[in-house]
C-alpha cells in the first residue's frame, strides 16, 4: 500500500516538531539535527519536516511512497503519461535515507517525489530538485508557465 509523503520546510524545528507530535498523537520516527519524520498509519503519510539554509518555509514537495518495487512502477508508469518532465535519481541519498526515486513537478510547479526507501543514512544527502527546476523551465512554453522560485529554490 502506497504512503502519501509530506515535506514541510520549519523555521523553528523544535517548535514544529512538538506541534506535529502534538497533531498527529505520536512521537517522530526519525530525529535529527535538521530533520524530522513521522511514519504514520492514520492517516497513511510520511509527514516529514526540516530546516535547511535558504529554504523557504512552508511545503517542500509532496510525494508517494512506495513499499516494493511493482509499485514504484505502477507509479513511474503513470508518471511517464503526464507529460511533463522527469527527473530520475537512482540510488540517491536524500533526507537520511537512501532510495530509488523520480521527480515531477505538476503544472503549478509543485515538486511531487515518487520513491522506494531501502535504507538509511546517516547524512541528510543531496536531492533532485535543483535538476528538475532546470528540466522544468526548458520544457515551459514562457518563463510564467514555470515553478514559482520559492519551491524549489534548494535542493531536499
Amino acid at each position: 500500500m502506497k504512503r502519501l509523503h509530506v515535506h514541510v520546510s520549519v523555521d523553528d524545528l523544535a517548535q514544529s516538531t512538538r506541534f506535529y507530535s502534538t497533531l498527529f498523537a505520536a512521537e517522530p520516527t526519525v530525529v535529527k539535527d535538521d530533520y524530522v519524520k513521522w511514519m504514520l498509519d492514520d492517516p497513511r503519510v510520511n509527514f516529514a519536516i526540516s530546516m535547511q539554509p535558504g529554504r523557504v518555509a512552508g511545503i517542500s514537495h509532496l510525494g508517494i511512497q512506495a513499499e516494493d518495487e511493482a509499485e514504484l512502477a505502477e507509479v513511474y508508469d503513470r508518471l511517464a503519461r503526464a507529460e511533463r518532465p522527469i527527473v530520475e535519481a537512482k540510488a540517491t541519498t536524500c533526507c537520511y535515507a537512501k532510495s530509488d526515486k523520480q521527480w515531477i513537478a505538476d503544472p503549478q510547479g509543485v515538486p511531487w517525489e515518487t520513491f522506494l526507501t531501502y535504507g538509511e543514512s546517516t547524512v541528510y544527502g543531496e536531492g533532485s530538485r535543483a535538476k528538475l527546476k532546470e528540466v522544468s523551465e526548458a520544457a515551459c512554453c514562457a518563463p510564467t508557465c514555470c515553478e514559482p522560485e520559492a519551491i524549489l529554490q534548494a535542493a531536499p
